[in-house]
């Protein structure tokens, strides 16, 4: 008798997640409000300060939901955390654990950040212009016979792409 293939993914997935999904430590890296819900006009918990540990648990968007040493639990803004060395693990980890720690941020050191798709009202209330990070993204640009001649250094076909005029 064949094993049945559709069953063994499902099992998999979920082993996968079983061995993966626990919480998580970071640290606040700004003050910031814990809040009840995940949205920013829901009732304040607590005020977290900078530097604050936390232990993260579930996310949902843009929100992260994690608890405090002090007890408190509520929902922080993903980007206010940073979270621990991708290659250091934690105290009990052995084997599995500290292969799905590597796996999940490399062995560099470095921690990868995702971008959450969005803004809210409150965001784009708030929004201010950043001239600074507009002149670095100048900086990157290059003219278009510096793009030609990279282009022709490697394996890359000519497109005809109108360049916007210069300010």
């Amino acid at each position: 008798m064949k094993p049945d293939r559709r069953r063994a993914v499902p099992v998999a997935i979920a082993l996968f997640w079983a061995l993966t999904a626990h919480a998580d430590p970071a640290t606040v890296i700004r003050a910031t409000e814990l809040k009840q819900a995940p949205a920013s006009d829901a009732q304040t918990v607590a005020s977290l300060e900078e530097n604050a540990p936390v232990q993260t648990a579930e996310r949902r968007g843009g929100w992260i939901q994690v608890s405090t040493s002090a007890g408190a639990s509520g929902w922080v803004k993903f980007l206010a955390l940073r979270f621990g060395g991708a290659a250091t693990g934690k105290a009990g980890d052995s084997g599995v654990a500290q292969l799905f720690n590597v796996a999940r941020g490399g062995t560099s050191g470095s921690q990868v950040t995702t971008g959450v798709r969005g803004l809210d009202a409150e965001d784009i209330s708030t929004a201010q212009p950043n001239a600074a990070a507009v002149q670095r993204m100048d900086s990157f640009a290059v003219s278009a016979d510096e793009a030609g001649r990279f282009a022709s250094d490697g394996p890359l076909q000519a497109q005809s792409v109108a360049y916007p005029p210069e300010e």
